[in-house]
């Protein structure tokens, strides 16, 4: 995955995001992270996930707030949104970008892995964003134009074979948050669903299942 002109967090759209709160889910992974350089650098404030406590050292250090939240767990996203609710921080913005991969045909590829790459993919982002409507409506109503980044990729548009798993979870999130653009532009929330090409950010080499194909040499990871 990687960002291109449609996707570098539509700057265009965007440009001022001076004294804005940016949550980044999945922020230790190497998109994650470059959003929290990126975003830090135009003056947001970063709020960062994490699924782990191992995982929580590889967020870059220009965050300002670190929370677990493990988007297979029901309970872990109503903690997460709990305390930011409890603490009464703004958000003015929502950058998923948290994902899993696993490679194999359909008859191979255990029912258990394609459950996982669900809730990691779908339904535990949409989890996250629905229960933290509330909070971006208030930034709705301060006119900070609150925003959601989703990255389905490519492969939501075209799914590939020997990637049927892998291509249902981001189809499914590339779905929603058309759907869910309609929805939300009424009550002043804008959601843009990137959509990349193969970028290298060594997702690849940490399948959850199988072996990557030869794809070819991507995209660099940066937005």
């Amino acid at each position: 995955m990687g960002l291109t002109s449609e996707t570098s967090i539509e700057r265009d759209k965007m440009s001022e995001l001076t004294g804005r709160n940016i949550l980044v889910v999945g922020a230790s992974g190497a998109l994650g992270a470059e959003f929290v350089r990126q975003l830090t650098a135009q003056g947001a404030s970063v709020i960062a996930t994490s699924s782990s406590s191992e995982s929580a050292s590889r967020i870059p250090g220009e965050a300002a707030s670190k929370f677990a939240l493990n988007l297979e767990d029901h309970g872990s996203i109503d903690d997460f949104v709990n305390q930011l609710t409890n603490s009464g921080m703004a958000i003015d913005g929502v950058v998923l970008a948290a994902g899993e991969v696993a490679f194999g045909l359909a008859a191979e590829t255990p029912i258990a892995i394609t459950e996982r790459l669900m809730k990691v993919n779908f339904l535990g982002q949409v989890s996250a964003v629905s229960s933290l409507l509330p909070i971006l409506e208030q930034s709705a109503e301060a006119n900070r134009e609150p925003f959601v980044v989703s990255i389905s990729g490519v492969i939501a548009e075209t799914p590939m074979a020997g990637l049927s798993s892998y291509s249902a979870s981001k189809t499914a999130l590339h779905g929603y948050a058309t759907a869910a653009t309609r929805e939300l532009r009424r009550a002043g929330i804008r959601w843009i669903d990137a959509r990349p090409g193969h970028t290298e950010t060594g997702l690849a080499g940490r399948a959850i299942f199988g072996v990557a194909p030869a794809f070819g040499a991507g995209r660099k990871s940066c937005l």
